[in-house]
Parts: C-alpha cells; sequence; structure tokens
C-alpha cells in the first residue's frame, strides 16, 4: 500500500552579481533524496531502480531513520476520477483484463479509505459484481471488481491480476493499508481462499462465499493464523456442496482461528441455494466495518508449496526440500507430492526478550525480516530453530536492505531494515 511523499528540492547556483556581463547559465537540478527514494519504490524498471538505489546509497543524509520517514510520510495524491468507473483496465504479462470500480463521490484524498476487492464467479463480468456490490457498501468504501474469464480464480495469473489490481488502486487513490478486504462468490469464493490464504498478511478479512476447497488446499489455511475469515454458504446449495464450507470451518476450529461462518437455508427461484441472500447484508458490511489488519504480528505460520514463496510478512522460506509445487492452473496437476500434501510450513514467534523462536518442516533455508518493532536493534537477538541455536549476536540496520523490501513490498507499514538469513543445520545421524 503506497502512501509516499512527492517533491523535488531545486538547489540553485547564483552567480556573484546582478551585473557582471556574464550570459545567464542554466541552474542545475538536484534531486533531492525524498524524490529518489519516491523514484526508486515506484519505478517498474529494474535497471532504473539499480541506478536510483546507488545515487541514494551515495547520499550521506540517507540514514535509516531519515529513509524510513521518507517512505512513512503522508503523500499527496493527484486528482483521479470518482464515481462508477466500469471500463479501468489491468495488463498482466502483456495482457489487458477489465476492471470496474466504485469510488464514492465523496473521496476526498485527505482521508484513508477502507477497499473491498470482490471476484465474481462463472457466467459474471466484475461489471455485473460492481452493479451488486455498489449500494452494498455505500459510499464508505472503495470497490474493486475485476473479470477474470470463467472466473478462474484459482490461476496464478488471476492470482495476479487481484494483486495488481490493489497496487495500482492503491497508487492512485488514498487507501488504507490495514483495511483491504478480499470477498467473492462461488469461483470467486475459491479464488478468496486461494489469494487470500497465500498473501494472508495483505488482507484485512477474507470473505468467501458458496466456495470451498480441495482436500489438497486445506493444509494452506495454516496461513490465516492473524486473518479473520468471514464464511457465507447456503444450505441447499446444489452447485458447491454446502460441507466444503463446513469441512474448512472445522479445520479452522481446530486451528483456534477466528472466524465467522453463516449457514443460510435461503434459495433463490434462479439460483436455488446457491446465492448470497440480502438477509446476510447487514451482519457481513458490519463484520467488514470492525476489520482492521495487525501489521506486524508477533507469531506467524506460513505453509507453501513450492510455487509461493513470496515474503510472508516478517518471514520468507528461501530454500526446501523437495515439496508439492502447483503449475499455472492449480486444478490440473495432480501429481504424488501434492497428492500427499507434501508442503513446506514454518512456525515463527517473536519474545520480549529478543528471542525467535521458529519450528520448520521441509525448511532448509529462510529468512527473518526485522524492525525496531519487532526486536531491539541495541540487544543481541537469539534465534532458535527446532530447538536449536541458529544464531546469536547482534544486528545491523541497512538502508539498502530497507529499501530493496519497501519496493517489493509496496507497503510503508511493513518498513524492514534486517535481514537475517538462517541455514537449518540437520540433525546428526
Amino acid at each position: 500500500m503506497t502512501a509516499w511523499i512527492r517533491f523535488i528540492s531545486l538547489t540553485v547556483v547564483l552567480g556573484s552579481g546582478m551585473n557582471s556581463g556574464l550570459a545567464e547559465v542554466p541552474a542545475p537540478v538536484v534531486e533531492s533524496l525524498a524524490s529518489l527514494v519516491v523514484r526508486y519504490i515506484e519505478t517498474h524498471d529494474s535497471d532504473e531502480a539499480g541506478q536510483l538505489l546507488q545515487r541514494i546509497l551515495s547520499d550521506k543524509s540517507a540514514s535509516v531513520e531519515t529513509v524510513s520517514h521518507i517512505i512513512r510520510a503522508e503523500r499527496t495524491y493527484q486528482k483521479q476520477p470518482v464515481g462508477n468507473l466500469p471500463d479501468e483496465q489491468i495488463v498482466i504479462r502483456g495482457q489487458t483484463y477489465p476492471l470496474s470500480l466504485f469510488i464514492p463521490p465523496t473521496y476526498q484524498a485527505s482521508r484513508a479509505y477502507p477497499l473491498v476487492v470482490c471476484l465474481h464467479g462463472f457466467g459474471f463480468t466484475g461489471e455485473e459484481y460492481l452493479e451488486r456490490w455498489r449500494p452494498r457498501l455505500g459510499e464508505d468504501y472503495l470497490l474493486a471488481c475485476p473479470t477474470y474469464p470463467s472466473g478462474a480464480w484459482f490461476t496464478r495469473r488471476a492470482e495476479d491480476l487481484v494483486l495488481e489490481t490493489i497496487r495500482q488502486i492503491a497508487h492512485r487513490y488514498h487507501i488504507d493499508p490495514d483495511r483491504v478486504l478480499l470477498t467473492g462468490m462461488s469461483n470467486g469464493g475459491i479464488g478468496t481462499w486461494l489469494i487470500g490464504m497465500h498473501h494472508a498478511p495483505l488482507f484485512a478479512g477474507l470473505a468467501p462465499m458458496a466456495s470451498g476447497l480441495d482436500n489438497v488446499l486445506m493444509p494452506f489455511l495454516a496461513n490465516l493464523r492473524n486473518t479473520p475469515v468471514y464464511i457465507i454458504h447456503g444450505a441447499k446449495d446444489q452447485v458447491m456442496p454446502v460441507d466444503l464450507s463446513r469441512s474448512i470451518a472445522r479445520e479452522l476450529d481446530v486451528l483456534g482461528y477466528p472466524h465467522v461462518y453463516r449457514e443460510h437455508q435461503h434459495e433463490h427461484p434462479m439460483a436455488g441455494g446457491h446465492y448470497f441472500p440480502r438477509e446476510e447484508l447487514p451482519d457481513l458490511v458490519a463484520w467488514f466495518n470492525r476489520q482492521r489488519r495487525v501489521p506486524l504480528p508477533t507469531s506467524l505460520t506460513v505453509v507453501r508449496d513450492g510455487s509461493h514463496f513470496q515474503t510472508f510478512d516478517w518471514v520468507r522460506l528461501d530454500a526446501t526440500d523437495p515439496i508439492a509445487a502447483f503449475s499455472e492452473d492449480l486444478v490440473d496437476k495432480r501429481d504424488e507430492r501434492i497428492k500427499r500434501r507434501v508442503y513446506a510450513k514454518l512456525d515463527a514467534s517473536i519474545f520480549g526478550s529478543n528471542r525467535i523462536e521458529v519450528k520448520a518442516e521441509h525448511v532448509q533455508r529462510y529468512s527473518l525480516f526485522l524492525n525496531e518493532k519487532l526486536i531491539d536493534f541495541s540487544k543481541p537477538l537469539t534465534v532458535v530453530t527446532n530447538g536449536r541455536l541458529s544464531f546469536e549476536g547482534t544486528v545491523t540496520p541497512s538502508v539498502e536492505t530497507l529499501l530493496r523490501q519497501a519496493r517489493l513490498r509496496q507497503d510503508p507499514e511493513r518498513l524492514f531494515p534486517v535481514q537475517l538469513t538462517i541455514a537449518i543445520a540437520k540433525p546428526a545421524s
């Protein structure tokens, strides 16, 4: 969620006298540190990013504190259109996808707004879902409804579409990074589960409707340790059997994770029990209103397959044993590792005495991303992995690490000037 300040400081070199007789020479333009940082964070050009990074690092005023302040500072937003915007577009890997937006006519750039991203079902479009959801949310939320062919939200390209939608809206409008919610119906509900589980730290909450998960995907529910879920399903649903959501709710009960399970008895003349009844709306919107992301939880659980090695809050899996890896389309491959649900898992908790304890399965190497809110940099840090000491000593904040992570994450609430990589020693045989 970007919140970058934009300004350029100009240093003008003047002649020694008003009537020196010398021809006027254009004053050199010196780009400020703040402008360099903003450009580095926002550029899509990797070559330009590399050049900007070196310029920033060569600036003697570029301390961790100064750069952090620049990144966190409130940005000034350019004037953007408001109201119904049904014909926006998002480009993913060279392919263009429709995006329908609603920006309240009362939108003010000085205020941070919550964002609801809604994923349509099979046979529908984002524009159709925009029409449904706009009156449900009123003018308190920004609403984004992308369109993906056949509602195949279980694909990696669809996952990229949702993530890029959030990134671009946050670049144009003042979004509260702690109030981004993801919801979807039917196939869109499946996408809500999959994208929400893999990228749980991005969301304040998930609201999947009339959907479910294949048994091989159930272990990824563990990623929702800090992400509440609101599940709605019709007891008489003949398209997506209600047992799909019941089994997920049971698993969340076992995990002890925060969730609401709503099972309704309503039927629609055309859709039967496979729909979202208006009677459920007030409680869902009230739940939306209460949700706030915890930017830096002190305990995390992350489960990964071999195709999702992105950072997960302040941890990242870097190398694993041979594990299951999904293809671009999660439904077209079922090899033995997927069938046996062979995934990498890491549990990490920070304790007040600068101690981090990690339990890892099928993980060979992982990284911790740390800041002053998580640990005290003035004191030694202890990291214990699977009961064995992995690291003991001090860590030093780095401007380069801070910048690289800020550009990668696009989230000013999560700035990390320290990266500590841990190789897990194999127990003696």
